[in-house]
């Protein structure tokens, strides 16, 4: 899920709105302005009412940003980086690139979100009694009871045991601490994944006959955990099926460098047409890696003055090029190759460059396993920790569009 508009950074976390964000903004404060305030608290103005449903629109959708930026903190406080934060109609993604390498900084992952938006009810239910202690308006307290209750299920729903939920990755962590096996692990978590958004959907229909068309989100909120689930154990099996395959079984190598000052007229007519490979590491001054060129950059930069843009302009930056070692199991490297360059990995053995490891080279090997499975450009390996909120959120008072 990619931002449709980049807000900024904060805390060094980069943070962006997808444009269906506006859906959650619409829908609460249209079901709280327009429905749920007047009945409960009747007589004052629509202006009063519209204000109060804009507002705690804003305050969810800060909500969920605290749910995800406590993800965030604590993946890279884990070892973990993090591409970036994008809000949503379902609320909230924290696209992590690579996992915990141990079951503890798994759990400490996945926990940290369920806290902050507990914490956060705690807050917002402080401020209700502060706001009743001060005789405050009435529309005021009411809406900080609100989002008390609305942060409260987020920590509470996303607690159940069924990946992509925050408590499918405890249930993972758990199991992988208990069998040693993270990948068999995360097949169970996803696989009760995929039975929740089953039941989700069943309900959701159940409540379309019975009760009108609110069951409809109940329907996307099961078909959205159910695919990510299928998506997450369909990459799970990928890893059970390479378990025993090393880094060095599939690299290639060795791996030609080129100078990063080198232009990219002087590569394409020079340099390109005497290499097999698709990937070329770039080397500073001092023999250090300065960053990786693909075709794919190159093309990019056909559009410009080749004959002036040199290799180092156009490259993935050395810091997000993801390395392993050879004698690394294969599978636990695979969500590397989601960290932004193109699809490959670089190997180095004693700090010296050994191979280079792409995402065809791991379609080959599945294959070679009776294993089909696709991995363009980032690999498809990566992870993006999605908790959706309940659509009753929408509709404080777990009321839908009437």
């Amino acid at each position: 899920m990619k931002e449709t508009i980049r807000l900024g950074r904060i805390a060094g976390v980069r943070v962006g709105v997808h444009w269906s964000v506006v859906g959650i903004v619409v829908l609460v404060a249209a079901g709280l302005g327009g429905y749920q305030l007047p009945e409960a608290f009747p007589g004052h103005s629509q202006v009063g009412y519209a204000l109060s449903g804009v507002a705690a629109a804003v305050l969810l959708v800060g909500s969920l940003l605290g749910h995800e930026m406590a993800h965030a903190v604590v993946a890279r406080r884990n070892g973990v980086s993090v591409e970036g934060i994008t809000l949503w109609l379902l609320g909230g993604v924290a696209r992590l690139r690579g996992e915990g390498r141990t079951p503890g900084a798994e759990l400490r992952i996945a926990v940290i979100g369920p806290v902050a938006s507990a914490a956060l009810a705690a807050v917002f239910g402080a401020a209700v009694w502060v706001a009743g202690s001060l005789e405050a308006h009435d529309l005021v307290s009411a809406v900080l009871g609100y989002l008390t209750l609305l942060n409260l299920a987020l920590a509470v729903f996303n607690l159940a045991p069924a990946a992509p939920l925050d408590g499918g990755r405890v249930l993972r962590a758990v199991l992988w601490l208990w069998r040693g096996d993270r990948f068999k692990a995360a097949v169970w978590a996803a696989r009760a994944g995929r039975g929740l958004g089953f039941l989700l959907i069943a309900g959701g229909l159940v409540w379309l006959s019975t009760r009108g068309a609110e069951g409809l989100w109940w329907v996307l909120l099961g078909w959205f955990v159910m695919s990510m689930a299928s998506a997450e154990e369909q990459q799970a099996k990928v890893g059970v099926t390479l378990s025993g395959v090393r880094v060095r079984d599939v690299m290639a190598g060795p791996v030609g460098t080129v100078d990063g000052r080198l232009t990219v007229e002087r590569f394409l007519r020079d340099v390109a047409p005497g290499r097999e490979h698709a990937a070329f590491p770039l080397l500073d001054e001092a023999g250090r890696l300065d960053g990786l060129i693909t075709l794919s950059r190159i093309r990019s930069a056909l559009h410009r003055q080749r004959e002036e843009v040199t290799l180092r302009e156009v490259a993935c930056p050395a810091e997000q090029v993801p390395v392993a070692e050879p004698d690394e199991p294969l599978a636990s490297v695979l969500p590397r190759l989601n960290q932004g360059a193109e699809g490959c990995l670089l190997v180095f053995h004693a700090g010296e460059l050994a191979g280079v490891v792409s995402s065809s080279d791991i379609s080959r090997v599945a294959a070679e396993h009776g294993l089909s499975v696709t991995l363009p450009g980032g690999a498809g390996t990566g992870r993006e920790q999605a908790k959706p909120p309940p659509p009753d959120w929408w509709y404080p008072g777990g009321q839908g569009p009437r």
